[in-house]
């Protein structure tokens, strides 16, 4: 493929959140009930732990939020500036001139919509024993409006783009930005991918999820995520191949086949198409290697995407997906170094 032919081919909406990052104790986690492995929204009892994270702990600063991670990861794989562009809500504070900062550099097209009331979304980080959990207070990142959208310099980077990525975490934000950017892309014959995200969108953002699901060529999640889905549908199975596959045969608008991509940590990437499951090892890492799993689905997801667009085999995007995931794993936060090494 030429290079200008991926000028903006892949664009992503999510929650732009800055990650506030440390290794806490288990103290800290049965202080403010935090479980590890797990992804939630701030509710009061989490108000005071940002400030007493930053206080006890040895905290870093990265620019996250899930989407924002899997786009950058798929910017710095493909190594073409341009290549992708991300749209999301910021404040218009120091921590958003650090995102936008941040993620300029990473060669994103970034195109925020800017709160004045309302401070730039913060996750916490919470690191113990190189698993983590995240505790996101989203802040600006929940006031994303589809008007935003619609305006003529954002709605073309929709247009220009042929593959969209969306986590589900923004179906608590703007659903009804969802089924635009959706509708387009099922219109057009182009790719539309989303993510389970977290238990807890698959239980309490039902109806989102559902609707948005039918334009869903590329649903990606984990086996936590994909075992609450199916609670939650009453499919009375926890066997995560059987559930990929169940996922697949969900009603759908277009007439291209779903395929699902689902994680289970150090187990075989299960990905289901066409009612048949094919299981791919994940490059495994010896324990002493692990600094932190913070940001490995979403660059999993981010080296999948690097390949797809280039219109590799599902095979070929997996190996990618494992490769930036192991590449991450290795480092704090949702970072990784200037160049990769994928062959």
């Amino acid at each position: 493929m030429a290079s200008q032919s991926y000028d903006g081919i892949l664009l992503g909406m999510g929650n732009p959140l800055l990650d506030i990052s440390a290794v806490v104790d288990d103290e800290f986690l049965q202080k403010y009930d935090i479980k590890l492995n797990n992804a939630i929204l701030a509710e009061d009892k989490h108000k005071s732990m940002y400030d007493e994270m930053t206080n006890k702990f040895n905290v870093e600063y990265i620019a996250g939020g899930a989407t924002q991670n899997s786009i950058k990861v798929a910017q710095w794989m493909l190594q073409k500036p341009g290549a992708t562009s991300y749209m999301g809500c910021i404040g218009k504070d120091k921590y958003g001139e650090e995102m936008k900062k941040n993620s300029t550099a990473a060669g994103v097209n970034v195109h925020y919509y800017e709160d004045e009331n309302t401070p730039t979304g913060t996750c916490a980080v919470c690191v113990v024993g190189g698993e983590r959990s995240l505790v996101a207070n989203l802040a600006a990142a929940n006031c994303y409006k589809s008007e935003h959208l619609k305006r003529p310099e954002n709605w073309a980077l929709v247009e220009k783009a042929k593959y969209y990525y969306i986590a589900g975490f923004f179906l608590t934000v703007s659903p009804d930005s969802i089924q635009l950017v959706a509708e387009h892309a099922a219109a057009n014959n182009k790719v539309f991918t989303m993510n389970l995200s977290a238990p807890f969108i698959c239980e309490f953002f039902r109806d989102p999820q559902e609707k948005a699901l039918p334009y869903v060529d590329i649903v990606f999640g984990n086996e936590t995520e994909a075992r609450t889905f199916s609670k939650v549908h009453g499919w009375e199975t926890d066997n995560v191949e059987e559930i990929a596959k169940k996922i697949c045969e969900w009603p759908k608008v277009t007439a291209k086949k779903r395929i699902a991509v689902i994680t289970q940590g150090a187990d075989p990437v299960c990905v289901a198409e066409d009612g048949k499951v094919q299981l791919f090892p994940v490059i495994l890492l010896p324990k002493e290697k692990l600094v932190d799993t913070n940001g490995a689905g979403d660059a999993f997801v981010g080296g999948f995407l690097s390949q797809l667009v280039q219109e590799k085999p599902i095979s070929e995007c997996v190996r990618a997906g494992c490769y930036a995931a192991n590449v991450i794993i290795q480092r704090s936060g949702c970072t990784y170094p200037e160049k990769p090494d994928f062959q």
